[in-house]
């Protein structure tokens, strides 16, 4: 089979203003074009859908990932073209890819084989733009910031307790730590500092978040960026920085429209990590999909523990969003590396381990079914060396949860790989309608959130952190922040802080080393573990394979 690179530019695009005008009945003075086949939809013709009914929302999630991969985005995809391809309208809403991550282990993220998003060179790269307004919003925010100190401080900032740093995206470990103004002989210079990468961005999670322009204004203007020496905090709206910032951004938060190889519409827009941010595209486009789809298939990145978590969390509780149905994407291959097996063995039948590592599997089937009351089913991704018994072992472990398997191929055969997964969404999706719950109410104390989603989901037998630390989280508490979510940021391989601890663990700890507010987009990053908010490249960086050679990109994957 072709590599996913070759498929994509192999495909037969259409220009996407017919796509906005036939399909989606938007008008073409309501986008604007990035060449032929990207577009930003208007948030004025936006505005004009708010009376229209929600149609119906699907989020895909996942076990924990492994390096054996699980096909989450493909699915996705698979799923939303498979869905048009049997009659109901539907619009797949993905984040944007981190260039980071491309040149570093992904090399891509727009889907694979017949289930892509494209122009996919495009969506991974440059795009329309939006990762560039971000890194250089937030940039302005860290000039003007050092600006007000050089002339002055008059807002008698603590320089050491400078909380925002700079931005950029790509993975550069050299950059973590660094030393500002080495050279300057004011007062306040040179002082610590760092970078972070731009899907870590509090402006990033807040474009995500951001349900207009004025409440992007306004939450840009709440965002910390400093203490001073009397402790209380500073934000972008006391450095007058805010204003620039959202000039910046005006365009970067109309939602992005692209379609698949088969010709669908999907919205591509935001891209927040989902171990160190909330990890789901922006309320903006999923809202807009809604209003002009039957259907809208969405994902969560990584696992259910992470990805699903926040959606429902963070992005559900504040935008008022409610998923009809949960697909969780697994493959024989993964489960069987969550029950031991490592790389170079997963093709070979392995019943025991495929019985152990399902385990996993059905620790995000429970805290899908059990603590958010969601309708679900899972889909196992096929690969040609499945075998029957592992199968239907897989089959007989989800029956007693009362949950469907659905074998997909969407993979190798697009849309036709997916429309069993697809009716079975729909029946979902019109069952008994439950309502939906969260993990912690809003209420509850930072500390009891903290607890409650370590103890629900990730089923840890405690919470553990330093004195300092938990002074911070009550100092947060006392100062009227108690009512915000909390993002956790934790590795993603694994339900515990411990990447390599692989299954379904139990009675461990998490400890939290470093909290965080983030004012503007409203919630509280606890970061637990080793996690880097900068990361590296491997030693062979995906970059090394990707190259233009006789006008076409090439290593893309």
């Amino acid at each position: 089979m072709q590599k996913d690179i070759s498929i994509a530019q192999s495909a037969k695009i259409k220009k996407i203003s017919k796509i906005a005008k036939k399909i989606l009945k938007i008008p073409e003075s309501e986008i604007q074009t990035f060449g032929h086949y990207k577009a930003k939809i208007s948030l004025s013709y936006l505005q004009k859908l708010k009376e229209k009914k929600n149609s119906k929302l699907i989020l895909v999630t996942a076990i924990s990932p492994t390096p054996a991969g699980e096909g989450k985005t493909t699915t996705t995809v698979g799923l939303g073209d498979a869905l048009n391809r049997i009659g109901k309208k539907t619009i797949i809403c993905l984040r944007e890819p981190s260039l980071g991550p491309v040149f570093g282990m992904k090399g891509g993220a727009a889907g694979g084989g017949y289930s892509q998003i494209v122009p996919m060179e495009d969506i991974n790269l440059h795009f329309t733009g939006d990762f560039s307004a971000i890194s250089l919003a937030h940039n302005l925010l860290s000039a003007m910031l050092d600006n007000h100190i050089y002339y002055g401080n008059a807002l008698d900032i603590d320089l050491s307790r400078i909380q925002w740093k700079r931005v950029i995206d790509m993975n550069d470990r050299s950059l973590r730590k660094i030393t500002v103004g080495l050279k300057e002989i004011k007062k306040g210079f040179p002082y610590d500092n760092g970078f972070e990468t731009v899907a870590a961005s509090e402006v990033m999670a807040i474009l995500c978040l951001a349900s207009s322009i004025n409440d992007l204004k306004k939450r840009l203007g709440q965002i910390v960026v400093a203490y001073n020496n009397q402790g209380l905090s500073v934000t972008a709206k006391d450095l007058k920085a805010h204003g620039a910032m959202t000039v910046l951004l005006k365009d970067a938060i109309s939602p992005n429209l692209v379609q698949t190889l088969e010709n669908n519409p999907s919205f591509v827009h935001g891209g927040p990590f989902a171990n160190i941010a909330h990890g789901c595209n922006s309320v903006v486009s999923t809202k807009a999909a809604l209003k002009l789809a039957d259907y809208v298939v969405t994902e969560a990145g990584f696992g259910s523990d992470l990805g699903a978590e926040k959606f429902i969390d963070i992005k559900c509780r504040k935008s008022n969003l409610r998923p009809s149905a949960v697909v969780v994407v697994a493959t024989v291959r993964a489960i069987k590396y969550h029950g031991g097996v490592e790389l170079d063995n997963l093709i070979k039948e392995d019943i025991l381990s495929l019985e152990k590592g399902l385990a996993n599997l059905e620790r995000h089937v429970k805290n899908i079914i059990d603590i958010y009351n969601l309708p679900c089913v899972v889909t196992i991704n096929k690969f040609s060396d499945d075998t029957k018994k592992e199968i239907k072992l897989i089959i007989d472990r989800m029956k007693k949860l009362g949950v469907n398997i659905v074998l997909s191929d969407h993979w190798a055969k697009g849309s036709k790989g997916a429309v069993d997964l697809a009716n079975e969404v729909i029946r979902l999706s019109k069952g008994q309608k439950k309502e939906m719950k969260f993990v912690y109410n809003d209420s509850d104390s930072l500390w009891k959130k903290i607890n409650k989603i370590a103890k629900k989901i990730y089923h840890a037998k405690e919470v553990v952190a330093e004195k300092q630390i938990i002074d911070q989280i009550t100092k947060l508490q006392n100062s009227g922040f108690g009512h915000y979510p909390v993002c956790i940021a934790k590795t993603q391989f694994s339900f515990s802080t411990d990447p390599k601890l692989r299954g379904s663990p139990i009675n461990h700890s998490i400890s939290v080393r470093e909290i965080r507010l983030a004012a503007g987009a409203e919630f509280i990053v606890v970061i637990c573990g080793n996690i880097m908010t900068l990361p590296g490249l491997p030693k062979i960086p995906s970059a090394e394979k990707i190259d233009y050679i006789d006008d076409k990109v090439v290593g893309l994957f």
